[in-house]
């Protein structure tokens, strides 16, 4: 983490401190710029501006009809300065949010579990409701079943696109035993209410376990839940135990991960690429151009091993720098849904000892060269769970509401996967348009709600399961021959796109 060393001490010259932060971050840039140095034109333009934001500051503090703050005026125009560059990633962060953020870096914080974003443009066609990355495993979030994709569209009855990222952040955290009411928003039509009681939330990392296939094949699993500094090590530990275990075949699940620590990303990728390049980071800032590059004896898993990465839209930023690692060296094959498309690297500079700013400062790249920002990794095999029909949205809906399932599974505890199954029987009588496989899912979810998560899901998880079958019965050498890298992908993208604007 970069600081920038400021008094802690309020004092009525905060617009100097003000000053002081623009002229270290211009000065910086400059310093370490690889583009060419500014000319004296844009050198005085530069001047000006600040003297003119120095001059507004000062005048709105003397000429306000009310007596206002220097401290309010300092975090207002901090706040749009970064939100001016509509970056999602760049902002400013205030007591609250900076004590949050540290308490997420050292692994546990009070909250329901969910990784949000939120866009900056909201229109009456189109609102800014926060919509969940990913939900962290074994959280209030995740046990209630909310998904990568969906939209909060209210808090405890506020519209979210009507409120800023930290003031929902403000809002889903809080007192721990605490109540937190959202509606949830799913697909185009489905829209209904979760509470969520505020729980210690400690950021989990690695799950591993095998799975023994109908041929009597055993396949390593590994779930990847995020990257933290234990991450590479629980990694070690799995891929020792499937040492003795004598596996076929890795999977390695990287769904709703929501990214991490690239060096912890890049600990991992290396027990798989034995040479080259992990990943690149590129700005205009030379400090910040760096190559993670594999070594031989940091490798520790058996080359030649097939291994299958399960991908969905909750893989953002570090899970998908492990994803297009394999995939660009080819020694992975990707199954399930494009991934999120976050390619950007961010640092936090602490302003004082209660705030910050969290700026993007470069953007990373695969092996191949490429930038997946803003448009994700797609995978070798396209595996999407089936949509309801709009009926079947409305059934969904209907259930959830009903708190039919969670009423059942309380009077009958300690359920078995039999009576999971007859229970399922009995609610497709009433709720003929949603599946059984998914029903199934509904009730074991409310069943393992006190449990913790299942380490998978074989009746449900049909990326799994193809995952395994393709580890079991196909062909994986052939399979990853005919596989391409990102770029040559992209390249095919760009090529497909000008030939149709030429017609």
């Amino acid at each position: 983490m970069k600081k920038i060393n400021l008094s802690n001490k309020k004092s009525n010259s905060i617009v100097y401190i003000f000053t002081i932060i623009l002229l270290f971050l211009f000065v910086t840039s400059q310093c370490f710029s690889q583009s060419k140095s500014p000319s004296k034109e844009e050198k005085l333009k530069s001047k000006q501006y600040m003297e003119l934001m120095n001059g507004v500051f000062d005048f709105v503090q003397k000429n306000y009809v009310d007596e206002v703050e220097a401290e309010v005026l300092y975090k207002g125009a901090l706040k749009g300065m970064l939100e001016a560059l509509n970056d999602p990633y760049t902002l400013y962060l205030d007591t609250s949010t900076f004590r949050d953020l540290n308490d997420t870096t050292e692994g546990k914080f009070g909250g329901v579990g969910l990784s949000i974003s939120k866009a900056f443009e909201s229109t009456p066609d189109k609102p800014a409701y926060v919509e969940v990355a990913s939900p962290i495993e074994d959280t209030p979030g995740y046990k209630a079943g909310i998904l990568a994709g969906d939209l909060i569209v209210s808090v405890n009855g506020t519209d979210t696109s009507t409120i800023t990222m930290e003031e929902v952040l403000d809002m889903l955290r809080g007192k721990v035993g605490e109540s937190v009411n959202l509606v949830i928003r799913r697909g185009k039509n489905m829209e209904f209410p979760v509470t969520l009681e505020r729980a210690i939330i400690e950021v989990p990392t690695v799950k591993f376990g095998t799975i023994k296939t109908n041929s009597k094949k055993i396949i390593g699993y590994i779930r990847i839940i995020e990257f933290t500094p234990l991450t590479a090590e629980k990694v070690q530990q799995a891929l020792d135990s499937f040492k003795v275990s004598n596996i076929s075949g890795l999977i390695i699940d990287l769904r709703n991960n929501p990214g991490g620590l690239i060096t912890s990303v890049a600990d991992v990728a290396d027990k798989f690429i034995d040479e080259g390049p992990i990943v690149s980071t590129k700005s205009r800032l030379a400090f910040e151009n760096s190559v993670f590059t594999a070594t031989p004896k940091k490798t520790t898993f058996k080359k030649g091993t097939p291994i299958v990465v399960l991908i969905n839209k909750g893989s953002a930023s570090a899970s998908e720098i492990l994803s297009g690692a394999l995939k660009d060296n080819h020694l992975a094959y990707l199954v399930g849904q494009r991934t999120y498309g976050k390619g950007s690297v961010q640092q936090v500079l602490p302003l004082s000892s209660t705030d910050g700013i969290k700026i993007t400062m470069a953007r990373y790249y695969t092996p191949s060269d490429t930038n997946i920002d803003k448009i994700g990794i797609p995978p070798d095999r396209e595996v999407l769970f089936p949509e309801l029909s709009e009926n079947g949205e409305k059934q969904y809906t209907e259930l959830i509401k009903s708190n039919e399932i969670s009423e059942y599974v309380e009077k009958h505890p300690n359920m078995t996967e039999s009576d999971i199954a007859v229970y399922a029987k009995a609610l497709e009588k009433k709720y003929t348009e949603i599946d059984l496989p998914s029903l199934r899912k509904l009730i074991r979810n409310e069943v393992n709600r006190t449990k913790g998560a299942m380490l998978y899901d074989l009746d449900y998880d049909i990326q799994l399961n193809e995952a395994i079958k393709i580890l079991d019965k196909e062909n994986f050498t052939e399979l990853l021959k005919k596989t391409k890298t990102l770029k040559e992908l992209q390249d095919e993208a760009l090529l497909e796109k000008e030939s149709g604007e030429k017609k």
